[in-house]
């Protein structure tokens, strides 16, 4: 049952959540930077500092007769008359109304990493930071204008269930969902949506296989899938033997996936001319797995240096450095961000590690995520990073050594062979 327009004013006018939603006005829509705008941390930064100024800072923004007082009028005379006269009554989700405008209050700030994300796009962002979900484990693109599966993931369930890349989703049922519908006009994050769901739960996926012009209904069960971001290949280049270590994002799993292919290159160290770290198309993720990750290169010194609102911390190497005896380059492109640039940033600076690739992306600034009582979250932007020399790189990139482009007309990887030209 819907509240009534009059019981939500009332209620709703006692707080100061609605003072500053009316500060910048009801705009409706939702902002999602992808560009490495999942770069957490997991720890708020100056917590206790900023619990103790907000009162004061609060009473001073309402004092100040410098300001423009904010009315709550306008929000509300647009709810009622919405609610009022809005032709579909029935079809008004008021959860939605207020999820937008939210939103809306956020991107007036006119940051796009600092975002509201409603409950279900915060637990997609979870999912992806922690690198597992419940799904069918298939990469999804569009084939001849539909949506179809690029590649199943060896050995997840819909690789068992005798999924194929190519074949083209017609049809999706889920009788959990109550869902029975043709994929016709469905974006890939439709697809997503209606694929995914709980462990243990079926989903029948209806494909059309034009390599024998067949359809049929295949029957996947529902299991975690595991999303790898951390790959370690040793191959050979040119003649020169490398180990080649990419990097695809900075998650929850990855220390514990690095950990191990640290350990592999280790044990080969004496049968590698030298180790290619790949960091092109990372978006980013956590800032302390960043610098974690940059100490098994780095020894001692600043990896990282963040200003924040209220003051400035050097971050420094752990020490562990196990990677320091080995020659390292470090692939980038303009895919490479936040997190990523953190560590090609630190590697440049304190030990002349060479750039191979295209400038990096230009991300930064550092979000902490905020967990809201809804089950939404909150990725609001605290601080700017800065790399060891102190540049802040933001919207310009770090410059590489060796500019080189891939040519994705090709199967040859160009890129890894430039760099592997350096050892």
């Amino acid at each position: 049952m819907r509240k009534k327009p009059s019981f939500i004013f009332a209620f709703i006018r006692t707080t100061l959540f609605v003072v500053l939603l009316l500060t910048l006005g009801l705009v409706m829509g939702f902002r999602y930077a992808s560009e490495g705008a999942l770069f957490g941390k997991k720890i708020a930064l100056f917590e206790n500092l900023a619990q103790k100024t907000q009162s004061s800072n609060l009473s001073k923004l309402m004092d100040d007769s410098s300001k423009v007082p904010v009315s709550m009028d306008t929000f509300w005379e647009v709810w009622q008359l919405v609610e009022k006269d809005y032709l579909e009554t029935s079809e008004i989700d008021e959860t939605k109304m207020m999820n937008g405008a939210v939103s809306g209050m956020v991107a007036g700030i006119g940051d796009p990493y600092t975002m509201y994300l409603p409950p279900e796009d915060n637990a997609k962002a979870e999912e992806d930071l922690a690198g597992s979900f419940y799904g069918v484990g298939i990469e999804l693109a569009y084939i001849d204008g539909a949506v179809g599966v690029l590649a199943p993931l060896a050995d997840s369930p819909g690789d068992k269930a005798g999924l194929l890349a190519g074949d083209i989703i017609i049809h999706v049922k889920d009788e959990s969902k109550k869902l029975d519908q043709d994929t016709t006009g469905w974006t890939l994050d439709d697809a997503v949506k209606n694929i995914r769901g709980p462990k243990n739960s079926p989903v029948v996926l209806t494909i059309y296989r034009k390599s024998d012009n067949s359809s049929k209904d295949i029957t996947v069960m529902r299991d975690e899938i595991i999303v790898k971001s951390v790959t370690l290949e040793f191959t050979e280049v040119k003649g020169k033997k490398v180990a080649h270590l990419k990097l695809s994002k900075f998650g929850e799993r990855t220390m514990d996936e690095w950990n191990k292919a640290v350990t592999e290159i280790l044990s080969k160290k004496d049968q590698i001319s030298g180790l290619v770290l790949d960091l092109r198309n990372n978006p980013g993720g956590f800032f302390d797995v960043s610098i974690d990750v940059a100490s098994d290169f780095v020894k001692s010194g600043v990896v990282v240096s963040q200003k924040s609102k209220y003051s400035t911390k050097n971050y420094n190497s752990t020490g562990k450095a196990r990677l320091a005896g080995i020659k390292t380059v470090v692939l980038v492109n303009k895919g490479s961000a936040s997190a990523s640039e953190i560590v090609a940033g630190a590697l440049k600076d304190d030990l002349k590690i060479k750039l191979i690739g295209e400038k990096t992306f230009g991300k930064g600034t550092v979000q902490d995520r905020r967990e809201l009582s809804n089950g939404g979250g909150l990725h609001i932007t605290v601080g700017r990073w800065l790399t060891p020399d102190g540049s802040w790189i933001h919207k310009e990139g770090i410059p590489v050594d060796v500019e080189i482009a891939q040519n994705y007309d090709t199967t040859e990887d160009e890129v890894l062979e430039k760099a592997v030209e350096q050892f």
